[in-house]
């Protein structure tokens, strides 16, 4: 029961995580701008793909909100979900994807350069901290999603490789 509660109310954090590289979007949200020689962000953050996240992910919280009161008692126990969850954890998660994005530009990383903790986790850590002051996840939840994340990540990435959608399979 845990896993599906921690996975019931990260849905939308996912789905927003995922979505971005199936919009391959042609405008980048740093505009080309450099920091200290390097890009801000680089081509990979476009507001195409940051768009479509939020869009999918407040889509799939939309479908738990409207869908929560229709579970089945067994499943009665999982976190309820209403819009403002779902718009900051979705908003956290963009922000902890482009954030990410930034770091590893000063870091001198190349787009699709591996980052561990930082792809897999940047995220998620980010949609926790904006969701905070309105909803205290549960420490178990917390950690069930620490720990399975970036194992989501790495298998998620794997599959964008074989559809074409990732340049590379981590």
């Amino acid at each position: 029961m845990l896993i599906l509660a921690s996975f019931w109310f990260i849905a939308p954090a996912y789905a927003a995580n995922g979505f971005p590289p199936l919009m391959r979007g042609r405008m980048p949200i740093d505009g080309k701008r450099m920091f200290r020689g390097t890009r801000l962000l680089g081509d990979g953050k476009t507001w195409e793909g940051l768009i479509g996240g939020v869009v999918f992910g407040v889509f799939v919280g939309s479908l738990q909100i409207f869908g929560q009161d229709y579970l089945p008692q067994e499943i009665a126990g999982l976190p309820r979900m209403s819009f403002p969850i779902v718009f900051l954890l979705t908003i956290g998660t963009m922000a902890g994807d482009i954030g990410g994005s930034f770091v590893k530009r000063r870091m001198r990383m190349k787009r699709g350069d591996r980052a561990l903790f930082l792809d897999q986790l940047g995220f998620l850590l980010m949609a926790f901290l904006f969701v905070w002051p309105l909803y205290k996840i549960p420490l178990d939840i917390m950690i069930v999603l620490v720990l399975l994340t970036p194992i989501i990540h790495w298998l998620s990435n794997v599959l964008g490789y074989w559809i074409h959608v990732k340049r590379n399979p981590w």
